[in-house]
C-alpha cells in the first residue's frame, strides 16, 4: 500500500531504467486482498469531516524545592526505630545464602555510601534464568492478601492495543468471547474502500486550529489555502528533544500556530479512538465492554518516563480509558504503557516454531519503524505452553527509521536542484519525496543498483533541462550510487551499530535475529544485516506480518491475562539526590558541601542515592522500597519533596556536579495521611521527624512511586516532571 492511502498491489510509477522485481516492501502495511471489495482500487474522495479538538492536556502547578534531610540505606532495618536528627532509615531484600554469580542464580546485594554495588544493582552478566524457569527474588517479600481467581473476573473482559507510530498507526483488540480470542485488527477506514492494517499519522487542520480530517483522509487531500497538514509530531516526544527544545530536529515541519505536539497527539488519538470504537462495538456488540477494557499502548523503547507520562496523559485526555461505573477509582490503570520492542517480542516468541526457536535460548528483537528504530534481547523461559520471556540487557533505540530516509532525499534533491527553484516549492518537493518513498526507497538493492539511474517526474513543468544537475526533459535523473551514498548508507549504517551494540551488551549466543516494523521490509536493510551477522547468527528473518508484529503483540500481551515478560534490565540509573552525615571522603573532595544542622550534626548536601543503577535486574512490576525520614516544623509541613535524576552512565556518582545526570522529575508525597505523623504532630508541636518508606516500580517503560506504611501501600508519588 501507498503512504498516501492506495493499496500496496496497485501498479507503481516505474522510476526506473531498468526495474528488478524484488517483490513489493511495505513502509506500511499491505492491503488484504481476500477482504478487498472488487474493483475498488481508488481511494474514496475527500471529504471534510469537522472534527472538534479535544482540551490539552492539563499541567500541573510546579512543586516547591527539595528539603528533605532523609536519606536512604540497603541494610536490614532495626526493629522499632527511633528518630534521630542524623541517622537515617534502611532497607533491604531478604538475605540469599552465599553463591557465586553463575546461571540460575543472583547474589544478593547491599547498597554501601562508597558507591560500591554488586550485582543485583551491577550485574556482571546478561539476565540468566533460574533452574526453575523462574527469575530470582532478590525484592522484599511483601505480604499480600489471599489469591484470587482473576481468570473468573477477566472472563471475556476486552482487550484493546494501539500502536501510535510516527507515520503508522493500528489498533488491535482481542476477548475470550471474539473468534476463540485470537487477536482481531480493524481494516477498514475512512477514506477508502480498501483494507489496511495500519493508516497514515497524519492530521488536517484548518486555519483556527480544528481538525478537518486525519488518516487516510488527510494523507490523501489536496493542499488547499488555509488548512495545514501534519505528520511525524511523534518525534517531539524523543527524550533529547523534551530536554532541549533546540535539539528538535530542524528537517520536521512546523506545529500549527498555538499548539505544542501533544496537542496533535491528542487530537489524532480522540480521533482514532472514537472510530475505533464504532468499529469494535460492530463487533461486540457492546459499549460497556469497551468502557472496561485493558488498553495497551506502546512507545518507543527509548522514550524516558517523562515522554511516557505525556503519552498517558494525551491517552486519558482522549478518552481512552475512563470511568466505567459509580467508584471505578482505578480506572486509569486500565491503560497500561509498553515498550515497542517487548510488544513485538511476544509476537515473535508465539511464532517460535517457525523460527525454530525453544526454551532457554536467546533472540533479538529489532523493530524498525518509519520514526526510530528499537532493540531488545531475550531469553525464551518456561515451556512454550506456559510462554515467558526475560530481558537479557537494557533496551536500546534511535531516530533512524526510514522516515530519514526520506528526509535526506529531500535534502539531496535541494541540493542537486539549488539553482534551480522552480522545482523547490513545497508542492515540488512533496511529489519528489512521495515518487521516492512509494517505488525506490522499498525495492532498492545496493551496490548492484550502482549503475542505474533512477528517475523522477518534475511536478513543475518548467525550467525542465539541466543536464549538470540531472534535470532531463522534465525529470530529475539521479545515479545509484549518489543515492545509496547521500541517502541509504548513513541511515543503515546507524541501524546496524544499534544491532551491534546490543548483541556487545548481551555476550552471549544469538539464536535468532527478528527483523519486525515496515522499515524491516527494505531490501537493501535485510541485505546488509544479513552480510554484517550472518555468521554469527543462525537464523534472520523476517516474521510474517511485521508491519504489525507490535500491535499484534501487544494485543496478546493483554489477552494473556499474565506477565509474558518475567524481568526486565533497567536501561538506566535512577537517582535521588539526598543530604548524608559528612564523610572523610566528603572532606576531602567536597568541603564546600559540608554544613552543620540543628542536631549539630556535619551534613554533606548534594550527594547521590541510587535507588535503581543502570542493567539491574528487575521483576516485571517489583517494587524497589526504601525508607526515610523527614523533619517537619508542624502539621502543616506535610510534603517530602525530591528530585529525582537518571543517567545512561555505567559507572556510580557520588556528587550532583559530576556530570551525566538529567533532572527527570521532583516527586512529591503528602505525609499527612501517616498515623505516624499525625501522632508525632500531635505530641511534638515544637518539630518531629517522620520516617516513612518509598517504593519505586519500574514497568515496561513506566516508573511509579508509591508511599507505604507497615508493607501497605499508603498512598501516590506526584511526579512534577521537569521541562
Amino acid at each position: 500500500m501507498g503512504c498516501c492511502g492506495e493499496p500496496a498491489d496497485k501498479d507503481a510509477p516505474a522510476n526506473r531504467v531498468q526495474p528488478n522485481g524484488h517483490g513489493m516492501i511495505a513502509t506500511q502495511p499491505a492491503a488484504q486482498p481476500i477482504l478487498e471489495k472488487p474493483g475498488s482500487t481508488q481511494p474514496s474522495a475527500y471529504q471534510p469531516s469537522l472534527v472538534a479538538s479535544p482540551p490539552p492536556a492539563v499541567v500541573g502547578p510546579p512543586m516547591n524545592g527539595f528539603d528533605s534531610s532523609g536519606v536512604p540505606l540497603w541494610s536490614q532495618p532495626p526493629p522499632s526505630p527511633v528518630p534521630n536528627p542524623y541517622e537515617f532509615g534502611t532497607s533491604s531484600s531478604p538475605p540469599l545464602p552465599p553463591t557465586t554469580s553463575s546461571p540460575g542464580t543472583f547474589t544478593n546485594s547491599s547498597y554501601h555510601h562508597y558507591g560500591a554495588t554488586d550485582s543485583l544493582l551491577r550485574p556482571q552478566n546478561a539476565y540468566y534464568p533460574s533452574l526453575n524457569g523462574r527469575p530470582v527474588s532478590t525484592s522484599p517479600q511483601i505480604p499480600s492478601p489471599p489469591p484470587i481467581d482473576i481468570s473468573v473476573l477477566n472472563e471475556g473482559k476486552m482487550s484493546i492495543a494501539v500502536d501510535f507510530g510516527t507515520t503508522f498507526s493500528g489498533v488491535a483488540y482481542g476477548s475470550s468471547r471474539i473468534a476463540g480470542g485470537k487477536v482481531q485488527q480493524i481494516l477498514n477506514w475512512p477514506g477508502s474502500f480498501e483494507t489496511f492494517r495500519k493508516i497514515p499519522t497524519c492530521l488536517l487542520y484548518d486555519e483556527y486550529g480544528r481538525v478537518l480530517a486525519w488518516g487516510l483522509e488527510a494523507k490523501n487531500a489536496t493542499p488547499m489555502d488555509g488548512t495545514l497538514k501534519c505528520e511525524w509530531f511523534k518525534l517531539f516526544l524523543e527524550p533529547k528533544t523534551l530536554r532541549d527544545e533546540s535539539n528538535v530536529d530542524p528537517r520536521l515541519p512546523l506545529l500549527p500556530p498555538g499548539k505544542r505536539a501533544i496537542d496533535l497527539i491528542i487530537d489524532f488519538l480522540t480521533c482514532l479512538w472514537e472510530y475505533a470504537k464504532e468499529q469494535i462495538t460492530r463487533d461486540i456488540g457492546a459499549v460497556a465492554d469497551l468502557n472496561s477494557a485493558d488498553v495497551l499502548l506502546t512507545v518507543p523503547a527509548a522514550w524516558d518516563a517523562k515522554g511516557c507520562d505525556m503519552m498517558r496523559e494525551a491517552a486519558i485526555t482522549a478518552g481512552l480509558v475512563q470511568s466505567s461505573h459509580a467508584g471505578d477509582k482505578g480506572w486509569r490503570d486500565r491503560l497500561r504503557i509498553i515498550t515497542e520492542p517487548e510488544a513485538a517480542a511476544v509476537h515473535c516468541a508465539h511464532l517460535s516454531n517457525l523460527h525454530h526457536l525453544k526454551p532457554s535460548q536467546n533472540f533479538i528483537v529489532c523493530d524498525a519503524g518509519g520514526g526510530t528504530v528499537d532493540l531488545a534481547g531475550y531469553k525464551i523461559i518456561g515451556q512454550m505452553a506456559n510462554l515467558e520471556i526475560a530481558e537479557m540487557c537494557a533496551r536500546s533505540g534511535g531516530s533512524c527509521g526510514s522516515l530519514f530516509l526520506d528526509l535526506r532525499f529531500r535534502e539531496l534533491v535541494k541540493e542537486l536542484l539549488a539553482d534551480h527553484p522552480a522545482h523547490l516549492d513545497p508542492a515540488s518537493l512533496a511529489y519528489f519525496m512521495h515518487s521516492f518513498s512509494e517505488t525506490d526507497k522499498h525495492n532498492y538493492s545496493g551496490t548492484q543498483d550502482d549503475g542505474l539511474m533512477f528517475h523522477f517526474h518534475c511536478f513543475n513543468t518548467e525550467d525542465p533541462q539541466d543536464p549538470s544537475v540531472g534535470l532531463i526533459n522534465g525529470e530529475l535523473c539521479i545515479p545509484g550510487n549518489l543515492l545509496r551514498m547521500q541517502v541509504f548508507d548513513p541511515v543503515v549504517n546507524e541501524v546496524l551499530q544499534l544491532i551491534e551494540e546490543q548483541i556487545g551488551r548481551i555476550e552471549q549466543r544469538i539464536d535468532a535475529l527478528l527483523l519486525v516494523g515496515g522499515f524491516a521490509g527494505s531490501e537493501y536493510l535485510r541485505q546488509r544485516v544479513q552480510e554484517q551477522f550472518g555468521s554469527r547468527i543462525r537464523v534472520i528473518a523476517r516474521p510474517p506480518d511485521a508491519d504489525t508484529a507490535t500491535l499484534r503483540g501487544a494485543a496478546q500481551y493483554g489477552l494473556a491475562r499474565r506477565p509474558l515478560v518475567a524481568s526486565v534490565i533497567a536501561p538506566r540509573a535512577y537517582i535521588m539526590k539526598v543530604k548524608l552525615p559528612a564523610e572523610q571522603e566528603d572532606w576531602l573532595k567536597r568541603p564546600a558541601y559540608i554544613r552543620t544542622n540543628d542536631a549539630n550534626v556535619n551534613i554533606c548536601e548534594n550527594r547521590l542515592q541510587y535507588l535503581v543503577s543502570k542493567g539491574a535486574i528487575l521483576r516485571k512490576g517489583q517494587r524497589l522500597s526504601t525508607k526515610f525520614c523527614k523533619f517537619s516544623q508542624s502539621a502543616q509541613d506535610s510534603n517530602f519533596v525530591a528530585t529525582l535524576f537518571t543517567s545512561d552512565a555505567e559507572r556510580i556518582m557520588r556528587y550532583t556536579d559530576e556530570g551525566e545526570t538529567t533532572e527527570l522529575c521532583k516527586w512529591t508525597v503528602d505525609l499527612s495521611s501517616l498515623p505516624s505523623f499525625r501522632n508525632n504532630a500531635a505530641m511534638q508541636p515544637g518539630g518531629f521527624y517522620t520516617e516513612f518508606e518509598l517504593g519505586l516500580e519500574l514497568d515496561s517503560a513506566e516508573v511509579r512511586g508509591i508511599l507505604l506504611y507497615n508493607n501497605q501501600e499508603w498512598g501516590r508519588v506526584t511526579f512534577d516532571f521537569l521541562d
